[in-house]
Parts: structure tokens; sequence; C-alpha cells
């Protein structure tokens, strides 16, 4: 995410690196290096042009700060500020207050309508306590009561449909009476798409708005699709005036014009974002913390947090048991992972720490690693699964058939679980750093 935006800001603060302070000279260059980034991130020529003219002033105006602090560090943290700015400056919340609330989805067909209508139902009934109806309103693509369906049942979560029912205005209405009759605190009302803004939809949709008066109308944007996501977006609210807007795709390979000049253009916060497939990849947008990741530093407070929605302390502390008896088992394992698998995909969660999305840049990190690791614990035994050292030779090369993968693989596997396994067990009983890595250091090849 924004990897060649950070690339290119980041060069253009490198500039600036054994510089005694900010100069004209200095920071002309590195503000040209800087329109450059965001023009090649899809950002428009114009608001580029006005977004590093306030760079520029503010730099130009620092020129005598002090000493202490180096002239690259400065323009970054000015960069930063602005950039937050531009991003809308506050996190916005959604309005889902009412009897019941009323969360009304818009945008065109491919953006990702219905799975962020599944992901919504989700993030409201688990983070904020609440008992959704989704309501599957477009009456045209034939899957799409069938997706509305499925994401419904997998998260718990009741779904109003009339199959024979073409109008969407009257389903709408209908569902909202249901939710009265069913105690459902918010109806998330999700509608038709086209290819291309047209017309008819926008009749469609407004007609819908106004039939059902939404507490909250949200626009959802595929971020891919850069300046043009700007454009439609804003098309969207000159007909229906939403309150907000989602992004969607912004793990895909995104160049972050979306992101940085939406609020700009439109005059509309982003409210979310959606970085996966997955039902639990979506977040809550804050401009400052987005600043942060695409300048590099990282989203430390996020990921604290998607830590913590998923910290059980009682099983944290019968887990910490454990180690120190040195009992970790693979049941435990698989439990960790599912674990950080709902904390979203690995390459996002290694950006939000600061400097490993550098690091981890070239590295092909796939969450579906995971599936040949727990492959090969589902074909243990559940007395293997819960006591490691029961696995000899003959019951790996049974797991190596039940699983599909080789002896070589399975041995590769139980080894490295052993090693994390001692080295849990060595720090749970307060051994100091350096003599756990002389052991570190034995073991490995010479």
């Amino acid at each position: 995410m924004f990897e060649s935006l950070n690339e290119r800001l980041d060069s253009a603060f490198k500039n600036l690196k054994g510089e005694g302070k900010l100069t004209e000279i200095n920071i002309a260059q590195s503000i040209k290096e800087i329109r450059r980034a965001l023009v090649s991130a899809d950002v428009n020529y114009k608001i580029a042009k006005e977004f590093t003219d306030k760079v520029k002033d503010k730099a130009m105006g620092s020129e005598n700060v002090l000493n202490s602090v180096k002239p690259g560090e400065l323009m970054v943290k000015i960069v930063m500020d602005e950039m937050v700015e531009l991003m809308g400056g506050q996190t916005a919340g959604i309005n889902v207050k009412g009897k019941p609330g009323v969360v009304l989805i818009s945008g065109l067909q491919g953006s990702g309508k219905t799975t962020f209508s599944g992901k919504l139902a989700k993030y409201l009934k688990e983070k904020k306590n609440m008992k959704p109806l989704m309501v599957a309103c477009d009456v045209y693509r034939p899957a799409a009561i069938d997706q509305l369906t499925v994401l419904a049942e997998s998260i718990g979560v009741k779904i109003y449909k009339e199959v024979d029912n073409k109008n969407p205005v009257e389903i709408a209405q209908n569902a909202i009476a249901h939710a009265l009759e069913q105690s459902c605190d918010v109806v998330i009302v999700d509608t038709a798409g086209r290819l291309a803004v047209d017309e008819e939809m926008m009749n469609e949709i407004q007609a819908i708005k106004d039939g059902i008066d939404p507490t909250e109308t949200l626009f959802v944007v595929d971020s891919m699709t850069g300046q043009d996501a700007v454009n439609t977006a804003k098309a969207f609210n000159e007909r229906i005036n939403y309150d907000g807007v989602v992004l969607t795709k912004l793990d895909g390979d995104t160049r972050g014009g979306a992101a940085l000049t939406v609020k700009y253009t439109v005059g509309k916060p982003i409210k979310f974002v959606s970085t996966g497939e997955t039902l639990d990849t979506l977040d809550v947008f804050h401009p400052d913390r987005m600043a942060q990741r695409i300048l590099g530093m990282g989203d430390i407070v996020s990921f604290v947090e998607k830590a913590q929605e998923q910290f059980d302390e009682k099983e944290a502390a019968k887990l910490e048991r454990k180690i120190k008896k040195n009992k970790f088992d693979f049941n435990d394992f698989v439990a960790q992972l599912n674990q950080i698998r709902k904390m979203g995909d690995l390459k996002s969660l290694m950006g939000m720490i600061p400097g490993m999305a550098k690091m981890t840049k070239n590295l092909d990190i796939d969450d579906k690693a995971f599936n040949k690791v727990e492959a090969i614990i589902q074909s243990m035994t559940p007395d293997e699964r819960g006591k490691p050292e029961l696995l000899n030779m003959s019951r790996k090369r049974r797991i190596a058939k039940g699983c599909g993968q080789n002896i070589h693989e399975i041995n590769m596997f139980i080894k490295q679980f052993d090693q994390m396994r001692k080295m849990m067990h060595m720090m749970s009983k307060g051994n100091n750093m350096e003599k756990m890595m002389s052991r570190m250091q034995g073991q490995m090849p010479k």
C-alpha cells in the first residue's frame, strides 16, 4: 500500500540529508520532488501544486529553526501535517443513531459494496454491540442476493430480501418496518450499481434515499481506480449528497491518489478503508495514521488496537502458564495463528510497524502459508497435537501422507516449532538476552 509514493517521498527528503538547515534552494529541490511524487500517485496536478505551495510556505518560515532539528526531519513533519489536513484532519464517525439507524450503501458495480455491507454489519455487531439487519436491494445482479445471504449467515446477522419484488424503494421501506418488528437497531441497505455513472442508476439511488431518509449515506469506491475514483465520488455527491466515503481494495496496487484527494475534491470525509476480502479487514479511517503510513513511519497505534481486539486475558494467562512449564503444544500454536489471521493480512500488519514496510516490500508474504502449517497439524491425532514429543518417524510419515507433503517439510516444521517452544520457555523463565542469543548462535549452521 502506497509503496511507490513512500519511496518517492523518501527520496525527496534524502535531498536534505547533510544540509545544515533549510534554505530556499534545498527547499525548492525537495518541493519539486514531492510534487512529482504526488502526481505519479495519481493526484491531480492542481491539488499537488497547491499542497506543495503550502509545504513550501511553512518550510520557508522555518528557516531559522533550532539547529537541533535536522532539515529532513523538519520537512517530513511539515509534509505530514499538510497531508493530514488534506485527508480531512479529524477522524469522522458513522451516524447509526435512530429507531432504527439506516445506512444506505451506494457506488458503482464492482466497487465492493456488497462485501463492505457484510464488513460493516460485522463491525457494528462486534465492536458497537448492535443488532444489524442487512437488506438486499440490488434487484438486477442475479448473484447479489445470494452473495449478501452468504455474508449475513457467515457473521450471524439477519437479512431481509424479497426475491419477487423488483422495486428497491419498496424493499427498503419494508425492511425498515421489519427491523422495527425484529428489534434491529441498524439497517444496512445494499443497492445496485452500474459499470459507469448513468442517469438510470442515479435516479434509482436518489429514489431510495428519498424513500427511506437514511441517517447515513456512504459512497463505496475502488481505490485502485485512482483519480477516476475521485471523479466518480464527485458525480455521486452532486446527485445524492452522501455523508462519507469508503475506500476499498486499499491493499491492492493502489497509488494513493484517491485517499489523498477525495476529501479535498468532494468535501466529504473518508470514513472507512477496506484492505482485503475477509470480513475482518475493515478499519475506521484516521488521517493522521494514514499519513504516517504513507511517509513510512508505520502505524503502531492501529497495530496495538488490532492486537487488543484479539486479546483475551484469561487465555493469555493460561498460555503463559503452559509456556513456563514448557507445555506449549500444536493446539496453542493454531490458536495463535488464528488470532493473527483475524488482525488482517500479514503484509498490511507488517506495514504498521515502523521501519518494517521497507524491510518487507520485496518479500512475498502470503497468508496462505498458514494453510500449509494448519494442514500438517490437522493431520495429527488429538494426542499428537497435545503432546509434540510423541512424533516419531512412523507418525511423521503418516502425517506427511495425510497433508500431501513430503517428510522433509514435516521434519522442518517440527524442528522450527521445537526451537520456538524452547525459546518461549527460556524467555518465560527470565533468562537474560545474552544467554538466549548465545543459545541461538550455537544452533545456527557454521
